[in-house]
């Protein structure tokens, strides 16, 4: 790689205050929140528009340099790391929400946009913006479309991939697409815009996006019901899903709960003790769903399989009971955590989550398990905490050593070693217990379409 050559170009392309090539830029853009692989970035660049973008790309191709993407590097996968060498191309400084078209309930963004500045845009107009996580007010709208984001709403408004109409683009050989265009019905020939959509910004970079908006929920009610075992939060998934239309549901374990707490982020919602909890959430329009709700709790909880609960009854204890789920991943990292984010269909959870607790049990006796994810859509999250007497490459090391038998696991059920985070680096000798070796010829052969060079996030998800 001739990065001497490559950013004198640049140099001609972009101002000074666009490139930075200091210590502590290059760790800062040079990482994600993964802590796997150390940075070694070589220079940020920070592009203000596509053109500049596409003009980079071209350079990088001239002088054989790799490319990293950069959004808000809120990551688990390692697929924003530059741990190589490589120029990371920020997009911190194209965050502009541009033109709303009122009529399609859609608004352009540029790829820097921060997930929650979208969402609040949306309030403003009346509307919503359907997916959400902890990470919102860091996350960057090109990284959740890199990584497909999921969330906590998933069960009723679906993953990022169902929210875009359109994407702007520069491919690995420094081509701009127009994918699409924003339109609902569009049936002429092949969809370039869904293979960008989780690709990990390997097939060139997102530049800009047109999002489908939703209506603005309504009078949203949450519940916190404490449950005895995990067949029972399967059980409660069907019974609420069937007699509502959920918004949410979410599920943790004891371990989570005490963290939480603990930490002073959030109080115990009522005084009994569970292996597990639910909080699902739903639209409360009128006292018929409420009355609807409450048959379905009493019902449950007369059937064994709610131990205790409590339904929020101000948008204040709506947002306390939320605090319970969404500030779990912030109180664990201070323990480095070895995550798991695995899916299998909802028919396959009790049996899945009994075969993955087994292999924990026998394998992991003296390490603190923290269970959490979205029920509602079939994604969990197995966090394995750190012991505080082993170093970080021990822990990763004895981890590592158990995922063969989990993603095995995963494998027997046709599911997902990775449901939402992406492969990047960290999931990457995995990726064949989800994708045949045929797909991923496939990919590879995608892949050499539209970055022929291989300069694009070289070493993600797979190796060329």
């Amino acid at each position: 790689m001739t990065h001497t050559a490559f950013l004198d170009e640049v140099r001609s392309i972009l101002t000074d205050s666009q490139i930075k090539t200091d210590e502590g830029s290059l760790d800062n853009w040079g990482k994600d929140w993964t802590k796997h692989f150390a940075p070694d970035a070589s220079a940020i660049v920070f592009p203000r528009t596509t053109e500049e973008v596409a003009q980079i790309v071209r350079l990088a191709n001239e002088h054989k340099v790799c490319l990293v993407p950069s959004g808000g590097r809120t990551g688990l996968s390692a697929g924003a790391v530059a741990a190589n060498g490589e120029v990371v191309v920020s997009f911190d400084k194209m965050s502009a929400i541009g033109t709303f078209y009122e009529a399609d309930r859609m608004v352009e963004v540029e790829a820097g946009v921060i997930t929650k500045a979208l969402q609040e845009f949306a309030e403003s107009r009346g509307l919503y913006y359907g997916v959400d996580f902890a990470s919102a007010g860091s996350s960057q709208i090109g990284g959740n479309i890199g990584t497909n984001a999921g969330g906590i709403k998933v069960i009723r408004y679906g993953m990022t991939r169902n929210q875009i109409l359109g994407l702007t683009v520069v491919t690995g050989k420094g081509d701009i697409l127009e994918l699409n265009g924003g339109m609902l019905k569009n049936a002429t020939g092949y969809d370039f815009r869904h293979l960008f959509i989780g690709a990990e910004g390997t097939l060139g970079f997102v530049t800009k996006a047109l999002i489908k908006l939703e209506k603005q929920p309504v009078d949203l009610t949450a519940m916190v019901l404490g449950v005895p075992d995990f067949g029972s939060v399967v059980a409660l998934l069907k019974r609420f899903n069937t007699a509502l239309t959920l918004t949410a549901f979410e599920f943790f374990d004891q371990v989570a709960i005490e963290k939480v707490i603990s930490a002073g982020h959030a109080k115990a919602p009522f005084d009994s003790q569970t292996p597990f909890y639910v909080l699902l959430e739903f639209e409360a329009i009128s006292d018929e769903v409420l009355n609807t709700a409450m048959g379905v709790f009493e019902q449950c909880a007369e059937d064994g399989l709610i131990v205790d609960g409590v339904m929020s009854q101000s948008v204040g204890q709506l947002h306390e009971l939320w605090k319970l789920r969404e500030s779990i991943s912030e109180t664990i990292s201070v323990f480095t955590p070895y995550k798991n984010d695995v899916s299998v269909l909802i028919t396959h959870l009790g049996d899945f989550i009994a075969d993955i607790e087994k292999i924990v049990k026998d394998n992991y006796p003296d390490f603190e398990i923290c269970w959490f994810g979205h029920i509602g859509d079939g994604n969990l999250h197995l966090n394995i905490l750190k012991p505080e007497n082993l170093s970080k490459d021990e822990f990763f090391g004895k981890c590592q050593v158990v995922n063969q038998y989990v993603f095995e696991t995963v494998q027997k059920y046709k599911g997902s070693i990775s449901a939402e985070h992406g492969v990047g680096m960290t999931k990457k000798p995995y990726l064949d217990y989800t994708r045949s070796l045929a797909e991923i010829e496939y990919m590879k052969a995608v892949k050499a379409v539209f970055d022929p060079n291989n300069i694009i996030n070289r070493g993600k998800i797979f190796d060329v």
